[in-house]
């Protein structure tokens, strides 16, 4: 009789803006256990390092295995990654230089790393379980702290040949327009991401046109978060609306942009700003996308919201660590 295979776990990581999320999945990306904790931009990649490890350990141990059961971890990183060597490469939103994130997992945990950009995680998640399977090409925008993209084309990541790619928060979108946290100015993150909607939505509350939002959660932008915007929206603040609307329309003049360089047949958003206010997202910016692309374009994409929420990424980084870690191990039996 031959041996039984030794089941192989995976490790999925999203080291989001506020919050970092590990997942421990079977083969077949069956959930055994999760761990999740604040993410705190503002300490040094050692002490995140760290942070990173601990969440880890903490989702091994819910799922009821050691490190030894881990085949391969895929973990999402913000900002510019170097896939071949796992490093992530000065990340604008984090306190961080450039990280040997790979090396440093793999020499914790004993077993390979798989590091990608956390909106391509994303996205590759959406692409395997979510709502652009099958997809030719499906580009991913991710507005939060800051804005993240991220491409799957034809199966694969869309990627550089020293980096990761897609970083649309920082096309430019509005001329000479405020600093944005790259160092550039008017980049699509410094106008529309949850940051800038917030502190243009606690300016209007400061001017008394958004009053709802003033006697519920105050003009502290930190207290402005995505839920906080829907409801002020729900009870009667238009203005909110119409911050809201302008930075999807400045969204979707940039995925015009993509879809006339790639031919993107998906747009996928996601993000804790879409999940609270969908529709509003979704409709704008698909006029706004579809008003500014070339005709033969206009009908050949679609603009939908996220299916798998704040799984998505964790699940898609497991997903491509069991993608490439397979792929070496059958080249390499080859």
């Amino acid at each position: 009789m031959g041996k039984t295979p030794t089941p192989r776990h995976w490790v999925g990581f999203d080291l989001g803006g506020t919050k970092m999320l590990a997942q421990v999945f079977t083969d077949d990306f069956k959930s055994l256990g999760r761990e999740r904790k604040k993410t705190r931009p503002q300490h040094a990649a050692a002490s995140g390092l760290a942070r990173i490890s601990e969440t880890i350990r903490g989702a091994i141990r819910e799922a009821g295995l050691t490190a030894e059961d881990i085949s391969g971890i895929g973990i999402g990183c913000p900002g510019p990654v170097d896939m071949d060597r796992g490093v992530l490469l000065s990340p604008p939103n984090l306190a961080w230089d450039t990280v040997d994130v790979g090396a440093a997992l793999t020499k914790e945990f004993g077993c390979p790393v798989a590091v990608m950009n956390d909106v391509d995680a994303g996205v590759y998640g959406e692409y395997r379980f979510g709502s652009a399977k099958d997809s030719f090409c499906a580009v991913g925008v991710f507005p939060g702290t800051g804005i993240g993209g991220g491409c799957v084309y034809r199966g694969e990541i869309l990627r550089g040949r020293s980096s990761s790619c897609m970083e649309i928060g920082h096309c430019h979108v509005v001329p000479n327009g405020p600093v944005c946290g790259c160092g550039q100015r008017g980049c699509l993150e410094s106008v529309a991401s949850r940051h800038a909607i917030a502190a243009a939505a606690a300016r209007a509350a400061l001017r008394g046109e958004a009053p709802h939002l003033l006697a519920e959660t105050g003009t502290d932008i930190a207290n402005i978060r995505s839920g906080a915007l829907a409801e002020a929206i729900a009870h009667g603040d238009t203005v909110v609306a119409d911050i809201v609307r302008e930075a999807a329309r400045l969204i979707g003049i940039a995925v015009s942009t993509v879809v006339n360089m790639l031919a993107a047949d998906t747009i996928i958003l996601g993000g804790g700003l879409v999940e609270a206010m969908p529709e509003l997202f979704t409709t704008n910016v698909d006029r706004a996308a579809r008003k500014r692309v070339m005709p033969a374009y206009r009908d050949a994409f679609q603009v939908i919201a996220a299916a798998l929420g704040d799984d998505a990424a964790a699940i898609g980084a497991a997903a491509w660590a069991r993608h490439v870690i397979h792929e070496k191990s059958s080249k390499g039996s080859g």
